[in-house]
């Protein structure tokens, strides 16, 4: 059985490390870096389910509830950004012809 208390610190790290990652990623890059990261969020979700609902102890119930709340709320806010971003692109008059 592994340390709790050394999970928690890989999950820390590992979230300051994403953070400046992500944060150093040029505007013109996001979209794409969007669909990735909403690929690697909906395997976070899968992962979340299956440790939620193992029921190993309360505990891992619990985070892997809040995991799969906040990497659903990552893919849909992904999605949003990229919408948007998207039809930033699209002309807003039509073309003659």
């Amino acid at each position: 059985m592994t340390d709790p208390i050394a999970n928690i610190y890989i999950f820390v790290l590992a979230g300051f490390v994403g953070f400046e990652v992500i944060r150093r990623v040029s505007p013109l890059l996001h979209t794409p870096l969007m669909s990735l990261t909403n690929a690697l969020a909906a395997i976070a979700v899968v992962g979340a389910i299956l440790l939620a609902g193992e029921g190993k102890s309360t505990l891992s119930t619990v985070l892997g509830t809040i995991a799969v709340v906040a990497a659903t709320s990552n893919i849909v806010g992904g999605f949003l950004i990229t919408e948007r971003m998207l039809r930033m692109f699209k002309s807003s008059h039509k073309p003659k012809s």
